[in-house]
């Protein structure tokens, strides 16, 4: 899954990029409004994580923008919005709310608070109640970060774990590689190297031949019975 993280504060963007990547998320970082704008013209993204007092607006007016479309975005309508602020009144919790925000987290907060709320917004995708994804005999466990193959822990890199999640919220359908580039690199990924490929191919091995199946020329499919 790819994140924005909007935060003016340099150690505190730092340390959200950090240690949201360690959990196996694609995280791009922009410092004001204006970046976030940028990218999320450019980009498509599953969930951001917005910053209210910004050094060229507000996240509550970007989050406004957002949700009314005048910010031209690919995939708006499917993004998670999680406000992060040390404005925690009463007041503000309900304008960031009201103006399209899925949910507000005051600071200062626990990385693990923080990562939760991520993997619940996140699981909207699924239709799910928990954190772990079961196909056939593969069982993604999002909070412990683990993968079992028929009950047995399977090793698998940050990047091979994020596309089998993506695939995994999918099972059935087919996934391009540029959605794939999209949802599970971040924006130093290069679009023109075999990396999706590559990742692919690993984790093919590692689950089995045939368990994903590749669509010359659409993409790649996990099987539903994996």
């Amino acid at each position: 899954m790819r994140l924005l993280v909007v935060e003016d504060e340099e150690d505190l963007a730092d340390g959200l990029r950090v240690g949201l990547a360690r959990t196996g998320y694609a995280v791009d970082v922009a410092t004001d409004t204006a970046q976030a704008y940028d990218r999320l013209t450019v980009n498509e993204y599953d969930l951001m994580l917005l910053d209210v007092n910004l050094p060229d607006g507000d996240g509550f007016s970007l989050c406004r923008a957002l949700r009314s479309g005048a910010v031209p975005t690919p995939g708006a309508g499917d993004l998670r919005v999680l406000m992060l602020t040390a404005r925690g009144s009463l007041d503000d919790r309900v304008r960031g709310l009201d103006g399209g925000a899925d949910d507000y987290l005051v600071k200062p907060f626990a990385l693990a608070e923080l990562l939760a709320r991520v993997r619940a917004l996140l699981r909207r995708d699924t239709n799910g109640t928990t954190a772990v994804l079961t196909v056939g005999d593969i069982v993604l466990d999002a909070a412990r970060h683990l993968v079992t193959l028929r009950g047995a822990p399977l090793a698998l890199t940050p990047k091979e774990f994020g596309v089998l999640q993506y695939l995994m919220i999918r099972p059935g359908h087919v996934v391009s590689s540029e959605e794939l580039l999209e949802h599970v690199w971040d924006a130093n990924a290069d679009p023109f190297t075999q990396t999706v490929r590559v990742t692919v191919g690993t984790l093919r091995r590692k689950l089995g031949e045939g368990t994903i199946e590749t669509l010359v020329g659409r993409g790649y499919r996990l099987r539903s019975e994996a």
